[in-house]
């Protein structure tokens, strides 16, 4: 079957012509079509198996692209590789022109030159004229392009195994070596003591016998270390931790996955599995708890200190004898004790400074006190004493011009200016006045007030009690205060108003824009004693227990 690729373009009666041929030989009546080896092509093989590509058509019908291509058996063999090392025959014995002129091979120059550099090259001396090596080409298939360890000697690593097993057995030996000093003197030790046993009891003849020392030599070579471990005998401890099948595992007291981290292989839970169980009541608080409660850590110190004298070489041993290890961890922490003051004693004298070890006491440092402060609804103080305030690094209360108060310590709400709360002065680095400032202030401040909220057609007592409200002392909703019930029964009014409309926009835009067209008023504060005694009796108490308290029984 010929492809469309060698047909080219056709005309029209050419390719009925064509489309006539192929119809007959797939019914048969036309002989198949041959390839280049003359074997015949089934003509039922689709066009896109039997059309080659446009880089390998050979203008003739052919089926060779569908078929393996035949290559030796060389350039697919992946164990072929260079002879490395390879060279042709003696080596010359003079320089030839061209050659390296560091070993005088003819086959790369010095650049490439893998020999050791001379002082003299090859080129100069005439002498160890190295031989021309093999230069060889390996022909590689794809795999063996891809092979990254194609070319690699196994035989190599053998060397690495000798290497390490040379060292295992010096390190074998040194340890057996030293275990032979350490039993020596164990057992050298041991005859002392026996010997010395001997003279106290001469009258057993038994004392001391070859099968006692056996006995002792095994007890000391116990205690030797083991070979390839790096670990003191003498202070390894076993620690078993085990359960009792009666008892909960650990694991199983907080199912949750997020709680304390169990480690299956030591067994262990050190944080606590119930978070807001007290340490003291919980049935397990975790293995830090216990490890750090009671007399734990003494204990821990304890064994510390019987292992630190041991290395030292004092015999101590606390499971052999606790007492006298309890007693000589005391002197030691006595005499300990005792050097510290003597440092520190001796330091002082020499260099002073003692004032400074002196420190304030630590409810003063930590902030924290025992002291009963109890306030009012309004943050006054009823009960108690204030606590001190912090005071800065920066100076502060610096008083000047015969000033008991800062400048910023008042403001004044009728002109909106600052100035110092002793005097009511609201010019800076003014000459304090006092009392007579005060009242010098109010009554002009009143009197201005008091024209104006006349001009508005306010009454005169209102206004009065307006200004006395805004120079006393005494903060709004505190002591006893005097309510309007006309005012009153308004402010309650626009409360469940304000509390009917909720989260409306609408409504929140235009009480702002009535809020804005209102005439602000001069001197008088933003609440009155109405609106706040309104909304502390509509405000929802959340602790209330009977707040949320909805009745469903039937009261019929």
């Amino acid at each position: 079957m010929a492809s469309a690729s060698a047909i080219g373009k056709l005309s029209r009666e050419e390719f009925r012509r064509q489309k006539d041929l192929d119809a007959a030989r797939k019914a048969g009546t036309a002989p198949a079509a041959l390839d280049e080896e003359g074997k015949p092509i089934n003509p039922h093989i689709p066009q896109y198996i039997s059309q080659a590509p446009w880089y390998l058509n050979t203008g003739a019908p052919s089926l060779s692209h569908q078929r393996r291509p035949a290559t030796g058996k060389a350039t697919n063999e992946i164990d072929t590789w260079y002879d490395r090392g390879a060279r042709t025959g003696p080596a010359a014995k003079k320089y030839r022109k061209g050659a390296c002129e560091n070993c005088g091979a003819m086959t790369h120059k010095k650049q490439d030159c893998l020999e050791r550099p001379r002082k003299k090259g090859a080129k100069f001396t005439n002498k160890d004229i190295q031989a021309d090596e093999i230069v060889q080409d390996v022909p590689t298939g794809y795999d063996a392009k891809r092979d990254r360890w194609n070319g690699y000697d196994p035989s190599e690593h053998t060397r690495v195994y000798e290497e390490f097993d040379a060292i295992e057995a010096a390190r074998k030996k040194y340890r057996e070596e030293e275990i032979d000093k350490q039993t020596t003197t164990d057992l050298a030790a041991a005859r002392k003591v026996a010997n010395a046993g001997r003279e106290k009891k001469d009258a057993d003849p038994d004392f001391g016998s070859s099968d006692e020392e056996d006995a002792d030599e095994d007890k000391y070579a116990d205690a030797a270390d083991a070979v390839g471990q790096k670990l003191d005998t003498k202070t390894r401890i076993t620690v078993r931790n085990l359960r009792i099948r009666e008892d909960t595992a650990k694991y199983l007291i907080n199912l949750d996955p997020e709680s304390a981290y169990y480690d299956p292989k030591t067994r262990s839970m050190r944080d606590a599995p119930i978070k807001n169980v007290p340490p003291e009541d919980a049935k397990f608080a975790g293995e830090n708890f216990f490890r750090y409660s009671g007399e734990a850590p003494e204990v821990q110190q304890l064994q510390l200190f019987a292992w630190q004298a041991s290395q030292r070489g004092n015999d101590i041993h606390l499971n052999a004898a606790p007492t006298q290890g309890q007693l000589l961890h005391e002197e030691y922490r006595e005499k300990k004790e005792l050097m510290r003051d003597v440092n520190k004693a001796s330091v002082l004298s020499k260099y002073g400074g003692e004032q400074y070890l002196e420190h304030a006491p630590r409810e003063v440092l930590d902030g924290q006190s025992e002291n009963y402060v109890e306030y009012s609804q309004a943050g006054q103080i009823v009960k108690g004493q204030e606590r001190v305030k912090a005071r800065s690094k920066y100076p502060e209360d610096v008083y000047i011009n015969n000033h008991t108060a800062v400048w910023g310590s008042w403001y004044d709400v009728a002109t909106g200016n600052w100035g110092y709360s002793c005097c009511h002065s609201s010019v800076s680095m003014s000459y304090c006045s006092g009392e007579a400032g005060k009242a010098a202030v109010q009554s002009s401040t009143a009197q201005a007030l008091l024209v104006s909220s006349l001009v508005q057609g306010e009454k005169v007592e209102e206004v009065k009690a307006r200004i006395e409200q805004n120079y006393s002392k005494k903060r709004i909703g505190e002591g006893n205060v005097a309510l309007d019930k006309e005012r009153l029964a308004e402010a309650l009014s626009e409360e469940r108003k304000r509390k009917a409309r909720g989260d409306n926009e609408d409504d929140q835009e235009a009480d702002r824009h009535s809020k804005k067209k209102r005439a602000p008023e001069i001197g008088t504060h933003d609440v009155t004693e109405e609106e706040l005694e309104a909304y502390r009796m509509n405000r929802r108490n959340a602790e209330d227990p009977m707040a949320n308290y909805v009745d469903t029984e039937d009261t019929h």
